[in-house]
């Protein structure tokens, strides 16, 4: 039964700043809704207006005349706009079919940073990104491609300079395939669920992990494919606004499979794991295929890292930065952060 007794001030202060916002965009002679939080940001709000028209955020153009150029700035938190649930704008974009052109185009992402303790810890706790993690738990589910395993762990994967050179060219994808990618997979299947996380839509996923021969191995199978639009807006006060991949995602709608103790997630960008940051492995970015793929073994040493850690009660207990200097005493003892 629900207490009838005020809210204390710590449950103020944890909703503080939550209001939402309903807004209406017209595009090609149709009218949209989005709901939005006052502290989410405009490029938030294009990722919503992705959900329902699958136009990309960065070929979306936002128009309200009294707001002038400000809606260009995908940092600017609705906040600072004074906005009210009344107003119509206007998007103009268009969807993409080829992909592959989409993402050449898409600007990369290479400064990547690394926050400090006390800023993770105000990042991951705050009220704001809690409240935004709920919202997201509610708006996207996961679409499961093979079932949950019992007694697994989980692997989270990121695709670009993870799995995949995607900067550079070649005419077979295969070509730009991270080195003992299959090998990689088909070894860790047998501890791990594994599911692919990237910063990109859906269909560019679908297709290129189709082209890979990621979706339809015989020696392992991917449970679930997740997308941009599972990610999450958050602001540091160094760093200003970033997205970032929140784990709690996954494990509030499969429960009774997955939990910060058995789930480990692998990225490039380290800003990606900092809702859940005892979760997450700094791969190192595998660029310039071409040069690089006979001697990348990067690989390879995961799986022998996965696989000494694959009993473990708790993974989140050890520290994923050292990974590579771990031996097999050090699995022998319990590590804390």
């Amino acid at each position: 039964m629900a207490s009838s007794s005020s809210p204390s001030r710590s449950e103020e202060e944890e909703n503080e700043g939550l209001e939402e916002l309903t807004l209406t965009f017209r595009w090609s002679g149709k009218e949209y809704t989005v709901r939005v939080c006052v502290d989410d940001s405009v490029g938030e709000l294009k990722r919503r207006i992705c959900e329902v028209t699958n136009v990309l955020p960065k070929r979306q153009k936002l128009l309200y005349p009294k707001l002038g150029s400000k809606l260009s700035d995908d940092s600017l938190l609705f906040s600072h706009l004074q906005l009210k649930s009344s107003i119509k704008m206007t998007m103009i974009g268009t969807v993409e079919d080829d992909i592959i052109v989409d993402q050449v185009d898409a600007p990369e992402i290479i400064d990547d940073f690394e926050l400090g303790q006390d800023e993770v810890v105000d990042i991951k706790d705050k009220g704001v990104n809690k409240q935004k993690l709920r919202r997201r738990i509610n708006q996207y589910k996961i679409e499961l491609l093979h079932p949950c395993r019992e007694g697994k762990k989980l692997l989270v994967l990121d695709i670009d300079y993870t799995l995949f050179d995607h900067r550079s060219t070649a005419e077979n994808p295969l070509e730009l395939m991270r080195p003992y990618l299959h090998e990689f997979l088909s070894a860790v299947y047998a501890k791990y669920d594994i599911m692919i996380w990237s910063a990109t839509s859906m269909k560019w996923v679908e297709l290129k992990m189709g082209q890979l021969g990621v979706l339809n191995n015989p020696n392992y199978k991917i449970t679930a494919l997740l997308d941009h639009l599972a990610m999450i807006t958050v602001q540091s006060d160094s760093r200003g606004i970033f997205d970032c991949k929140p784990l709690g995602l996954i494990w509030a709608q499969f429960p009774e499979f997955y939990d910060s103790k058995n789930t480990i997630m692998f990225d490039d960008l380290r800003r990606n794991f900092v809702m859940n940051p005892q979760n997450g492995l700094t791969i190192r970015p595998f660029r310039k295929a071409h040069l690089n793929r006979n001697s990348d073994q990067e690989l390879v040493k995961l799986t022998q890292y996965l696989l000494a850690i694959a009993d473990l009660d708790d993974l989140s207990s050890l520290h994923h930065s050292n990974w590579e200097s771990f031996t097999e005493d050090d699995f022998k003892r319990p590590r804390h952060r």
